[in-house]
């Protein structure tokens, strides 16, 4: 019985466990939401590290234990570095940037966080932001959600995208039974001659069209 693979793999897994539990107490908990990137990563890597070794029949219960514990020890000491010094936290973890300021999209930053239209307006519609005209200010976390400041002034109505980084989006004026060459005739009433310098546009059910460009 004792010499049986299936008590190694239960005395090892019931090692892993206890282990985690331990490590568990040690670094602490924290809601999902506020998961960072690197929390995210450390638990995959703790999880594949016990894994692998519980299946490995070259590795013992306390080589599996020493490697759990001296991993959380890692994550331990790195969280109270972080704690401690504030230059060591972007290290480890992004600080929060307003990807929307004062009404107006900063692409620089939408560069810098490697985010693209589709994604940042998902993200604004789960939080019931149909517009960006809605939008005074929005924060993109560490957790990779968003924080939306509202517009209180603004009336919700029907927006869709029409332009995103120069390009007309085909699928949204054929939706709004519009053509290129609409568009074209509203951005020269509005004083564009050239898409390309259009970072955002939307248009609404009044029929009017909202721009962002790249220089505002």
């Amino acid at each position: 019985m004792f010499d049986s693979i299936y008590f190694h793999i239960s005395i090892e897994l019931l090692g892993g466990f206890i282990s985690l539990l331990i490590s568990i107490k040690i670094i602490g908990k924290r809601q999902m939401s506020q998961i960072s990137p690197f929390d995210f990563i450390s638990a995959i890597v703790l999880g594949e590290l016990l894994g692998n070794a519980i299946y490995d029949d070259n590795v013992t219960l306390y080589q599996i234990i020493f490697a759990s514990l001296l991993w959380t020890f890692l994550l331990f000491i790195t969280e109270k570095i972080t704690q401690k010094f504030n230059f060591s936290r972007k290290l480890v973890q992004s600080a929060p940037t307003f990807i929307i300021y004062e009404g107006k999209f900063d692409y620089e930053q939408l560069k810098k966080e490697r985010l693209d239209f589709p994604e940042v307006l998902a993200l604004l519609r789960n939080k019931d932001v149909f517009s960006i005209q809605d939008v005074d200010y929005c924060i993109f976390e560490s957790s990779g959600n968003i924080t939306v400041i509202k517009n209180t002034s603004s009336n919700p109505v029907l927006t869709l995208p029409i332009i995103l980084e120069g390009k007309i989006v085909k699928d949204n004026l054929k939706y709004i039974k519009h053509d290129k060459k609409w568009l074209l005739n509203k951005l020269y009433d509005l004083k564009i001659t050239n898409i390309q310098d259009i970072l955002y546009a939307e248009w609404n059910d009044s029929d009017k069209i909202f721009f962002q460009k790249y220089n505002d």
